[in-house]
This record gives structure tokens, sequence and C-alpha cells, in this order.
């Protein structure tokens, strides 16, 4: 069923293009929902392969001030997960058909049903499922709902990941391995990991599934050099920074995406 699924499609066309994959993460109903669906549409002509769509939570435990000042302001407005199915659906119905990924914490998904939560992503327009706080062996029922209904779960793995946990890890993630590239909660920092290389070659070792770099993301500088070490990097923290420095002007946050985009159009994976 997932081999129709638009990110695990998305990604095997990079692949065989030997292309570097862009994923952007966007608050939901930050600044506003209209802003948010705006941004997808916008970042999508621009060449962002995969959105990360952050629903806003109370209690996050890996997100940083940034994320965190983003979901408070869109849960002040009353941001409901109806509103994140409405907005993929009207993508969907204006041909936008970048891939989607549906990033949550449990408690939320647990409200909606976990059971049928799912199938309500899938039949919105969403491709895959995030949720830190539920790792692969815990909640199966939902994970195999994700299965049923076609949805991509995509796990995480850390620096202090250990190596048997991260070959589970990596055996149960679908689409990509989300890789945290620093210790520590989301937010835009100035340095590439010095162990950064080490580790993604252990991973290496795991298998062939693409692995994307996130967290500390925020400059063309550091999206050229930890796309030369994965296949490909998620910026998040930066862009929220950039949406709350507009003004309202998303025009300026669409250019900013545009310049992280740059160093990605000729790079060629190995």
């Amino acid at each position: 069923m997932l081999s129709k699924n638009r990110l695990v499609k998305k990604l095997a066309q990079a692949k065989r293009a030997k292309r570097k994959i862009f994923c952007a993460f966007l608050t939901l109903g930050y600044p506003s929902v209209r802003a948010t669906e705006k941004l997808i549409e916008d970042f999508a002509e621009q060449g962002v392969d995969l959105i990360e769509l952050g629903f806003p939570f109370s209690d996050p435990l890996a997100d940083g001030p940034t994320i965190q000042f983003s979901s408070e302001a869109a849960l002040k407005k009353g941001v409901t997960i109806q509103d994140a199915l409405r907005v993929v659906k009207n993508l969907r119905r204006k041909g936008v058909d970048v891939p989607v990924i549906f990033f949550s914490y449990l408690n939320p998904i647990y409200h909606a049903g976990v059971k049928t939560f799912p199938a309500r992503l899938k039949q919105a327009g969403f491709d895959g499922l995030l949720v830190p706080d539920c790792p692969p062996e815990e909640d199966l029922s939902l994970w195999k709902a994700c299965k049923k209904a076609g949805i991509a779960p995509v796990f995480l793995a850390a620096p202090t990941t250990t190596p048997d946990r991260a070959r589970k890890i990596f055996a149960r993630t679908q689409g990509f391995l989300y890789y945290v590239s620093v210790r520590g909660v989301t937010g835009a920092r100035g340095f590439v990991p010095e162990d950064l290389r080490k580790n993604l070659r252990a991973l290496a070792r795991f298998g062939r599934k693409p692995v994307l770099i996130g967290f500390g993301v925020s400059s063309p500088k550091q999206v050229k050099a930890m796309s030369r070490l994965a296949d490909g990097v998620i910026v998040g923290s930066a862009i929220v920074d950039k949406i709350r420095q507009s003004g309202g002007r998303l025009g300026s946050v669409v250019s900013y995406v545009n310049s992280l985009l740059s160093p990605l159009r000729n790079s060629k994976r190995k």
C-alpha cells in the first residue's frame, strides 16, 4: 500500500536522480491557518520536497523555544486537528502534490482516536506520521492503523541512540529516518556537530533507507555541509523564526527557504 504513498514515491524519485531532499517544517496555525496553507503552496512551487506539518501542543518534549512560541500562539487561536485535515485537503484539491508528514505528540492523537486517526490523515491527503513521544515499540495499534491506511510512520534516531536500538528503529521507519543531529531540543544553531559524520556512517550499515538530518539547520552553508553527509535536511526552527520576524510579509519567508534550497539544486548523492 505504501508503494502509492507520495512520500515513498518522492524519496524513490530523488534516489534515482541522485538528488538531495529538502524538508520544511511549519507549525499549523502560525501565524494563521490560512498563512500555513499559503506557505505550503509557495514552498512546493519553490521546489521543497517534503513538508512536516507540526500540530501545536502545550507540553512538547523535543521542541525548543521558537517552535514552542509558535505552538502557543496557534493554540491561543484555537487551532484544531480539523484545521490540519482541511488545509491538506484544500491543497490536494488545488493540485499541490508535495508529500506532507503530520507531526504531533501522542496526546492529541489519543484524543482524535488512535485506531481511526491514520485513516483520516490519509483521506485528507497526508502521507506520513511522526510522533516523537511514541517510539516504534509503543502503541502498536497506532502503527498498525498507519500500515492499514497507507500512512508512512517516520521515526527518529539521535547521537545518544545505541547501535542496537538504532538498528531496530531503522528497520521500522518508513520513507526515511529522521536523524537528530544534536543533543537537545530543536533550535537553530551555528555549527555542524563534530560527530555527525561518524554517526551517519554507523547508521548506513543498517540499510539503504534515506536519512534526513534535522535539528539545528539554519543557513545555506549548513544545508550544503549536512546534505553532503546524508540524503537531505529538515529545517524547522529557522523557518518558524523567519515567520516571526516577517511581520506577516510571507514573501520574505519564501525567499529565505529559496536561499536554503539553492545549495541543493546542483547537489547530487554520491
